[in-house]
């Protein structure tokens, strides 16, 4: 579990967007891990890799992905 103390905004839908289209995730595992971030106040892509939803590889691919849509 990571619990942070700081709340984390909801995730954009352009990112739920992205991992629905790109990495193939289905609407029960983001499902999953938007209510596991909520409940940590984790960010999503961290719940969804911890969960073992998305690769390292996959978690990389957001994280560049976050990184030029900010």
């Amino acid at each position: 579990m990571v619990i942070s103390t700081t709340p984390q905004p909801t995730p954009p839908s352009a990112l739920v967007q992205y991992l629905r289209l790109q990495l193939g995730l289905s609407d029960s595992a983001l499902a999953l891990g938007l209510r596991q971030a909520r409940l940590e106040q984790a960010p999503l892509p961290v719940v969804l890799w911890r969960f073992g939803l998305i690769s390292l590889d996959q978690f990389d691919q957001v994280l560049r992905w976050q990184n030029s849509h900010s």
